[in-house]
């Protein structure tokens, strides 16, 4: 019998919820007590700065020890943070000795402040020192006095809080009002919390029991409207229900060896071969997508000699889709079993075991012919069109978050350019997109660039070399012009045939459109 004990969302919540508040247990109170540096620490895990900004007694200090640091506190001190017999009561605080005689009261939780994109107050809610990115790797949590006497879970079942994937996730999800969401593996419930605040219905699905229940706590404790919690794998919850019109997933996406001893960790292993468990999502996300819906995820996938990964990714989408897939990272076989070995602590232990765990990662990938794994994330519109738009690309450079806007957009200039031969291009008018710079590429001193650069300052930051006619065409679009007439001006300027530029210039002005460099304007 599990000995698991998570905190329940009951009487205590919402005074607990009105006690962090006036601690100012947020993201702002945060870095105001800890700084900077101690601030960034944090989240990596590294947690000795924060430790030397919280020697005081105050109640920020107090809770930031209890739920951050995972530090005994004295009764009294927590008393006077927050209302500790609710508290106790309710599983969120442990302390078989502790009462106003003294003793000293211990979290259950990570409870750690996040802010919501319009400056709201949420907090997240995940298994002791499970909070994403430290050196020690989930095992620090499974190995202290606290875990145990807390009743933890074991490693296999451990939910995590908030990282880099999840946060990369919820800023590219496109935003837009809809009737119907679903979170597919919904864990400390960060995405559910997201789509609460602009879907009429959320269901939040796991196949980790453990993860729906941190997810009711996280809305619950953040003040979102409770989700349609739904307990199994992949769409196998949903089956035979109402499409949905936005599907959101971070999945557990490692490409892992399966474990000598059959477990596995639910977080990060799918349990299917290779990149499989990826392909069977993206592929079966047509049939719960409604029309013009969004499905949007985080994936891993192998690379392989002989097969181009930009082909083999493109294959995996299914038929009145568009996709847009964007390949972040490229890891070789060995950095990539190093990382996930260190996430499950694995370093820390027996070398021996270590090295063995570490040759099973290479036999896999040896024997599936992988040479390296991608890291990106995938969007699917269901667009239902003959000739969909499937664009593949490798991007490891900075970009501005969020990019829900510019994913939307992305989708909306395949549809119009869709449906527009040249001769409707020409017709159109275009606007340079906002923070759009020129830059001019030559030899100091010589009276002409070399070549000319666009360079977009947000969303994607784009770059494209242009020459004469695409910059100036690109430096004129004001939107009052149709492109046919900047082209003959153009032409009429540079001694060039006019009938000759608009044949060779609409292959350019799709290009600038495609990569969101020109908007297209509809007339009303």
């Amino acid at each position: 019998m599990s000995t698991d004990r998570l905190p329940t969302p009951g009487p205590a919540l919402p005074r607990l919820r009105d006690a962090f508040l006036a601690a100012g247990f947020t993201p702002d109170g945060l870095l105001e007590l800890l700084g900077a540096s101690a601030y960034a620490a944090l989240a990596r895990s590294e947690t000795v700065p924060a430790l030397r900004a919280t020697r005081g007694d105050g109640p920020l200090e107090t809770l930031v020890r209890l739920f951050l640091l995972q530090r005994p506190v004295p009764y009294e001190r927590a008393r006077a943070a927050l209302p500790v017999e609710d508290a106790l009561a309710d599983g969120w605080l442990y302390g078989a000795d502790a009462g106003p005689d003294g003793g000293t009261v211990r979290a259950t939780v990570d409870v750690r402040p996040y802010g919501g994109p319009t400056g709201q107050n949420w907090w997240i809610v995940s298994d002791l020192g499970c909070a994403v990115g430290g050196a020690g790797g989930i095992r620090t949590a499974m190995d202290t006095g606290t875990a145990a006497a807390a009743g933890a879970a074991d490693r296999s079942r451990l939910v995590l809080g908030v990282g880099g994937a999840s946060t990369t996730l919820a800023g590219i999800t496109v935003r837009n009002p809809v009737a119907r969401a679903l979170d597919l593996g919904s864990g400390s419930g960060v995405q559910a919390l997201h789509i609460a605040q602009h879907a009429g219905h959320v269901t939040a699905t796991d196949l980790n029991p453990r993860a729906l229940r941190f997810t009711r706590l996280t809305l619950a404790l953040s003040e979102a409207p409770e989700p349609d919690l739904r307990e199994g794998s992949l769409f196998a919850p949903v089956e035979g229900e109402e499409p949905y019109d936005l599907i959101v997933s971070n999945p557990p996406f490692v490409i892992s060896p399966r474990a000598a001893d059959g477990t596995r960790l639910t977080y990060r292993d799918g349990g299917m071969g290779g990149d499989d468990l990826c392909r069977t999502l993206v592929e079966r996300a047509a049939d719960h997508l409604a029309d013009g819906g969004y499905c949007q995820l985080l994936a891993n996938w192998e690379h392989a000699d002989g097969r181009d990964w930009r082909e083999r990714l493109a294959s995996w989408v299914p038929r009145g889709c568009d996709a847009w897939i964007v390949q972040r990272e490229v890891q070789d076989v060995a950095q990539y079993a190093e990382l996930w070995l260190r996430d499950g602590g694995d370093h820390l232990g027996d070398p021996a075991v270590y090295a063995a765990k570490y040759d099973a990662w290479l036999d896999e990938f040896e024997a599936r012919g992988t040479t390296g794994v991608g890291f990106g994330w995938i969007t699917l519109r269901k667009s239902g069109a003959e000739r969909p738009s499937i664009t593949v690309e490798e991007w490891p450079h900075p970009v501005e978050q969020p990019l829900g806007e510019t994913v939307r957009a992305h989708f909306e200039r395949r549809d119009l350019l869709r449906t527009m031969d040249d001769a409707a291009l020409l017709t159109t008018r275009f606007r340079l997109a906002e923070e759009v710079a020129q830059e001019q590429i030559g030899k100091p001193g010589a009276d002409d660039p070399e070549y000319v650069v666009l360079r977009q300052n947000r969303g994607m930051r784009r770059a494209t070399r242009v020459d004469t006619v695409g910059a100036g065409f690109a430096g004129v679009c004001d939107g009052s012009l149709p492109a046919g007439r900047i082209i003959d001006a153009i032409a009429q300027l540079l001694g060039e045939d006019p009938v000759e530029l608009r044949d060779r210039t609409p292959e350019s002005i799709r290009l600038l459109v495609e990569q969101g460099f020109l908007i297209p304007l509809r007339d009303t």
